[in-house]
Protein backbone atom coordinates (compact mmCIF):
# COMPACT_ATOMS: atom_id res chain seq x y z
CA UNK A 1 0.00 0.00 0.00
CA UNK A 2 1.16 3.01 -1.28
CA UNK A 3 2.02 5.80 1.68
CA UNK A 4 -0.91 8.44 -0.14
CA UNK A 5 -3.36 5.31 0.28
CA UNK A 6 -2.34 3.96 3.43
CA UNK A 7 -2.69 8.38 5.45
CA UNK A 8 -6.53 7.86 3.97
CA UNK A 9 -7.03 4.66 5.11
CA UNK A 10 -6.02 5.35 8.25
CA UNK A 11 -7.85 9.07 8.48
CA UNK A 12 -11.34 7.46 7.81
CA UNK A 13 -10.56 4.53 10.00
CA UNK A 14 -9.45 6.83 12.69
CA UNK A 15 -12.96 9.05 12.06
CA UNK A 16 -15.11 5.89 12.29
CA UNK A 17 -13.21 5.08 15.81
CA UNK A 18 -12.92 8.51 17.70
CA UNK A 19 -16.28 9.39 15.87
CA UNK A 20 -17.76 6.77 17.85
CA UNK A 21 -15.53 7.76 21.33
CA UNK A 22 -17.93 10.44 22.20
CA UNK A 23 -21.31 8.43 22.52
CA UNK A 24 -19.37 5.67 24.59
CA UNK A 25 -18.17 8.84 26.82
CA UNK A 26 -21.96 9.31 27.01
CA UNK A 27 -22.76 5.93 27.65
CA UNK A 28 -20.04 5.53 30.41
CA UNK A 29 -21.17 8.71 32.15
CA UNK A 30 -24.62 7.15 33.15
CA UNK A 31 -22.77 4.72 35.43
CA UNK A 32 -18.90 6.87 36.41
CA UNK A 33 -17.96 10.50 37.19
CA UNK A 34 -16.15 12.28 34.95
CA UNK A 35 -13.24 11.86 36.91
CA UNK A 36 -13.44 7.97 37.16
CA UNK A 37 -14.43 7.99 33.71
CA UNK A 38 -11.02 9.67 32.53
CA UNK A 39 -8.93 7.59 35.17
CA UNK A 40 -10.07 4.41 34.37
CA UNK A 41 -9.94 4.88 30.15
CA UNK A 42 -6.16 5.52 30.87
CA UNK A 43 -5.66 2.73 33.60
CA UNK A 44 -7.16 0.60 31.10
CA UNK A 45 -5.15 1.61 28.00
CA UNK A 46 -2.25 1.33 29.63
CA UNK A 47 -2.96 -2.86 30.34
CA UNK A 48 -3.74 -3.09 27.12
CA UNK A 49 -0.69 -1.05 25.18
CA UNK A 50 1.64 -2.78 27.96
CA UNK A 51 0.53 -6.12 26.43
CA UNK A 52 0.97 -5.33 22.90
CA UNK A 53 4.30 -3.19 22.98
CA UNK A 54 6.30 -3.62 26.13
CA UNK A 55 9.50 -3.95 24.15
CA UNK A 56 9.21 -0.99 22.27
CA UNK A 57 10.08 1.10 25.65
CA UNK A 58 13.21 0.41 24.79
CA UNK A 59 13.83 1.75 21.81
CA UNK A 60 12.87 5.14 23.36
CA UNK A 61 16.01 7.57 24.02
CA UNK A 62 16.78 9.21 27.15
CA UNK A 63 16.66 12.25 25.71
CA UNK A 64 13.43 11.88 24.52
CA UNK A 65 11.28 10.87 27.51
CA UNK A 66 10.62 14.79 28.24
CA UNK A 67 8.45 14.66 25.32
CA UNK A 68 7.29 11.76 25.13
CA UNK A 69 6.02 12.64 29.03
CA UNK A 70 4.72 16.08 27.31
CA UNK A 71 2.90 14.37 24.46
CA UNK A 72 1.01 12.03 27.06
CA UNK A 73 -0.43 14.96 29.17
CA UNK A 74 -1.04 17.00 26.04
CA UNK A 75 -2.87 14.72 23.90
CA UNK A 76 -4.36 12.17 26.13
CA UNK A 77 -4.47 12.89 30.03
CA UNK A 78 -5.85 16.53 30.06
CA UNK A 79 -8.58 15.52 27.24
CA UNK A 80 -9.29 12.59 28.58
CA UNK A 81 -11.11 14.55 31.43
CA UNK A 82 -11.82 17.63 29.84
CA UNK A 83 -13.97 15.73 27.53
CA UNK A 84 -15.83 13.56 30.02
CA UNK A 85 -16.55 16.80 31.74
CA UNK A 86 -17.98 18.60 29.02
CA UNK A 87 -20.44 15.57 28.18
CA UNK A 88 -21.95 16.18 31.22
CA UNK A 89 -23.69 19.29 29.77
CA UNK A 90 -23.44 19.03 26.08
CA UNK A 91 -24.64 16.56 23.42
CA UNK A 92 -21.66 14.35 22.43
CA UNK A 93 -22.40 15.15 18.93
CA UNK A 94 -21.55 18.94 19.75
CA UNK A 95 -18.36 17.68 21.27
CA UNK A 96 -17.28 15.92 18.15
CA UNK A 97 -17.94 19.27 16.07
CA UNK A 98 -15.76 21.77 18.44
CA UNK A 99 -13.61 19.49 18.32
CA UNK A 100 -13.13 20.20 15.03
CA UNK A 101 -11.09 23.21 16.44
CA UNK A 102 -8.25 21.33 16.33
CA UNK A 103 -6.89 21.87 12.77
CA UNK A 104 -6.64 25.15 12.98
CA UNK A 105 -5.00 25.23 16.00
CA UNK A 106 -2.40 23.28 15.00
CA UNK A 107 -1.78 25.30 11.71
CA UNK A 108 -1.07 28.09 13.64
CA UNK A 109 1.14 26.45 16.36
CA UNK A 110 3.05 25.07 13.73
CA UNK A 111 3.15 28.04 11.83
CA UNK A 112 4.39 30.49 14.71
CA UNK A 113 6.96 28.11 17.25
CA UNK A 114 7.70 25.03 14.65
CA UNK A 115 8.66 26.80 11.62
CA UNK A 116 6.04 24.59 9.55
CA UNK A 117 5.78 25.28 5.87
CA UNK A 118 2.29 27.33 4.87
CA UNK A 119 0.20 26.38 1.82
CA UNK A 120 -2.83 27.94 -0.05
CA UNK A 121 -4.73 24.67 -0.09
CA UNK A 122 -3.92 23.85 3.33
CA UNK A 123 -5.21 27.27 4.48
CA UNK A 124 -8.54 27.14 2.72
CA UNK A 125 -8.92 23.44 3.85
CA UNK A 126 -8.89 24.22 7.03
CA UNK A 127 -10.91 27.33 7.19
CA UNK A 128 -13.68 25.60 5.05
CA UNK A 129 -13.66 22.38 7.15
CA UNK A 130 -14.04 24.68 10.41
CA UNK A 131 -16.71 26.96 8.31
CA UNK A 132 -18.78 23.58 7.89
CA UNK A 133 -18.17 22.65 11.94
CA UNK A 134 -20.09 26.29 12.30
CA UNK A 135 -22.69 25.52 10.16
CA UNK A 136 -23.20 21.95 11.49
CA UNK A 137 -23.45 23.38 15.32
CA UNK A 138 -25.79 26.53 14.30
CA UNK A 139 -28.73 24.59 13.79
CA UNK A 140 -28.16 21.92 16.08
CA UNK A 141 -27.46 23.44 19.63
CA UNK A 142 -27.93 26.71 21.06
CA UNK A 143 -25.19 26.64 24.04
CA UNK A 144 -25.83 29.48 25.65
CA UNK A 145 -29.29 29.00 25.96
CA UNK A 146 -28.34 25.43 27.42
CA UNK A 147 -26.37 26.56 30.27
CA UNK A 148 -23.35 24.64 28.49
CA UNK A 149 -21.17 27.51 27.53
CA UNK A 150 -18.81 26.51 29.58
CA UNK A 151 -18.76 23.16 29.38
CA UNK A 152 -18.28 23.58 25.97
CA UNK A 153 -14.99 25.75 26.08
CA UNK A 154 -13.71 22.63 27.75
CA UNK A 155 -13.73 20.62 24.33
CA UNK A 156 -11.90 23.41 22.72
CA UNK A 157 -9.45 23.66 25.26
CA UNK A 158 -8.67 20.18 24.88
CA UNK A 159 -8.51 20.82 20.90
CA UNK A 160 -5.85 23.69 21.41
CA UNK A 161 -3.92 20.10 23.43
CA UNK A 162 -4.45 18.18 20.72
CA UNK A 163 -2.78 20.72 18.67
CA UNK A 164 0.01 20.95 20.87
CA UNK A 165 0.43 17.44 20.61
CA UNK A 166 0.23 16.98 16.84
CA UNK A 167 3.31 19.63 16.26
CA UNK A 168 5.23 17.21 19.16
CA UNK A 169 5.01 14.33 17.23
CA UNK A 170 6.18 15.93 14.27
CA UNK A 171 8.52 17.86 14.83
CA UNK A 172 10.01 16.65 18.43
CA UNK A 173 9.57 12.83 18.33
CA UNK A 174 10.03 12.00 14.82
CA UNK A 175 11.17 8.70 13.85
CA UNK A 176 10.32 6.63 17.08
CA UNK A 177 7.65 3.87 16.82
CA UNK A 178 4.12 4.94 17.08
CA UNK A 179 3.41 1.97 19.43
CA UNK A 180 6.98 3.42 21.49
CA UNK A 181 5.31 6.91 21.75
CA UNK A 182 2.03 5.85 22.77
CA UNK A 183 3.34 3.36 25.24
CA UNK A 184 5.72 5.71 26.42
CA UNK A 185 2.97 8.76 27.06
CA UNK A 186 0.95 5.84 29.11
CA UNK A 187 3.87 5.00 30.61
CA UNK A 188 4.42 9.00 31.56
CA UNK A 189 0.70 9.64 32.89
CA UNK A 190 -0.57 6.06 34.83
CA UNK A 191 0.53 7.57 37.80
CA UNK A 192 -1.32 10.70 37.94
CA UNK A 193 -4.43 8.86 36.72
CA UNK A 194 -4.43 6.51 39.37
CA UNK A 195 -4.17 9.13 42.05
CA UNK A 196 -6.73 10.74 40.50
CA UNK A 197 -9.01 7.65 40.47
CA UNK A 198 -7.88 7.02 44.55
CA UNK A 199 -9.63 10.26 45.52
CA UNK A 200 -12.71 9.64 43.46
CA UNK A 201 -15.64 7.59 45.48
CA UNK A 202 -15.05 4.85 42.92
CA UNK A 203 -14.19 1.10 44.15
CA UNK A 204 -13.91 -2.15 42.94
CA UNK A 205 -16.29 -3.72 44.94
CA UNK A 206 -19.09 -0.77 44.49
CA UNK A 207 -18.57 -1.40 40.91
CA UNK A 208 -19.01 -5.30 40.69
CA UNK A 209 -22.68 -5.30 42.85
CA UNK A 210 -23.74 -1.85 40.30
CA UNK A 211 -25.11 -3.08 37.59
CA UNK A 212 -24.93 0.23 36.17
CA UNK A 213 -21.22 1.24 36.69
CA UNK A 214 -20.41 -2.64 35.12
CA UNK A 215 -22.25 -1.56 31.93
CA UNK A 216 -20.66 1.82 32.05
CA UNK A 217 -17.11 0.13 32.70
CA UNK A 218 -17.63 -1.98 29.62
CA UNK A 219 -18.50 0.92 27.61
CA UNK A 220 -15.32 2.65 28.92
CA UNK A 221 -13.35 -0.60 28.31
CA UNK A 222 -14.37 -0.79 24.67
CA UNK A 223 -13.45 3.08 24.51
CA UNK A 224 -10.03 2.22 25.97
CA UNK A 225 -9.39 -0.51 23.35
CA UNK A 226 -10.15 0.84 19.96
CA UNK A 227 -10.47 4.80 21.01
CA UNK A 228 -7.28 5.09 22.60
CA UNK A 229 -5.09 2.03 22.28
CA UNK A 230 -5.38 0.97 18.59
CA UNK A 231 -6.19 4.41 18.02
CA UNK A 232 -3.32 6.53 19.43
CA UNK A 233 -1.12 3.52 17.49
CA UNK A 234 -2.81 4.00 14.31
CA UNK A 235 -2.42 7.86 14.83
CA UNK A 236 0.93 8.22 15.80
CA UNK A 237 1.92 6.24 12.60
CA UNK A 238 -0.41 8.69 10.23
CA UNK A 239 1.63 11.58 11.96
CA UNK A 240 4.87 10.56 10.98
CA UNK A 241 3.72 9.77 7.00
CA UNK A 242 1.54 12.85 7.09
CA UNK A 243 1.79 16.59 7.45
CA UNK A 244 0.62 17.68 10.81
CA UNK A 245 -2.41 19.67 9.48
CA UNK A 246 -3.76 16.58 7.35
CA UNK A 247 -3.35 14.49 10.18
CA UNK A 248 -5.18 16.19 12.51
CA UNK A 249 -8.14 16.99 10.13
CA UNK A 250 -9.35 13.90 11.39
CA UNK A 251 -11.66 15.96 13.85
CA UNK A 252 -13.25 17.28 10.81
CA UNK A 253 -14.83 13.78 9.74
CA UNK A 254 -15.38 13.46 13.18
CA UNK A 255 -18.77 15.33 13.38
CA UNK A 256 -20.20 13.12 10.59
CA UNK A 257 -19.47 9.86 12.48
CA UNK A 258 -21.23 11.02 15.17
CA UNK A 259 -24.30 12.55 14.05
CA UNK A 260 -24.76 9.31 12.18
CA UNK A 261 -25.08 7.98 15.49
CA UNK A 262 -27.60 10.44 16.16
CA UNK A 263 -28.95 9.34 12.95
CA UNK A 264 -29.47 5.75 14.53
CA UNK A 265 -30.74 6.99 17.37
CA UNK A 266 -33.52 8.97 15.94
CA UNK A 267 -32.40 12.71 15.69
CA UNK A 268 -33.73 14.83 13.04
CA UNK A 269 -30.60 15.47 9.79
CA UNK A 270 -31.68 18.64 7.88
CA UNK A 271 -30.37 19.86 4.45
CA UNK A 272 -27.78 22.35 6.55
CA UNK A 273 -26.49 19.75 8.52
CA UNK A 274 -25.91 17.95 4.88
CA UNK A 275 -24.02 20.83 3.27
CA UNK A 276 -21.89 21.14 6.26
CA UNK A 277 -20.60 18.00 5.85
CA UNK A 278 -19.63 18.54 2.21
CA UNK A 279 -18.06 21.72 3.21
CA UNK A 280 -16.07 19.17 6.09
CA UNK A 281 -14.72 17.00 3.43
CA UNK A 282 -13.86 19.53 0.87
CA UNK A 283 -11.55 20.75 3.54
CA UNK A 284 -9.88 17.84 4.20
CA UNK A 285 -9.45 17.07 1.15
CA UNK A 286 -7.54 20.50 0.37
CA UNK A 287 -5.59 20.50 3.40
CA UNK A 288 -4.04 17.49 2.35
CA UNK A 289 -0.47 19.16 1.68
CA UNK A 290 0.82 19.77 -1.50
CA UNK A 291 3.41 20.85 -2.93
CA UNK A 292 4.03 22.41 -6.28
CA UNK A 293 6.54 20.63 -8.98
CA UNK A 294 9.23 23.44 -8.04
CA UNK A 295 8.78 22.53 -4.43
CA UNK A 296 9.93 18.67 -5.44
Amino acid sequence: MSTGVKKWVYLIVLSIIWGSSYILIKKGLLGLQPLELGSLRIVFTFGILLLMGHKSLKTIPKDKWGWVALSGFLGTFFPNYLFAFAETKINSSIAAVLNGMTPLFTLVLGIFFFSARLYKKQVLGVLLGFLGTVFLVVQDVNIGATGGSAYALLVVLAAFCYALNVNLLKYRLQGLSAMAIALGNFVAIIGPAVLVLIFTPFSIRTAASTPDIMTAMGYIFILAFFGTALAKVMFNELVAIASPVFSISVTYLLPIVAIGWGLLDGEAFGLQQWLACGLILLGVALATERKSKKAA
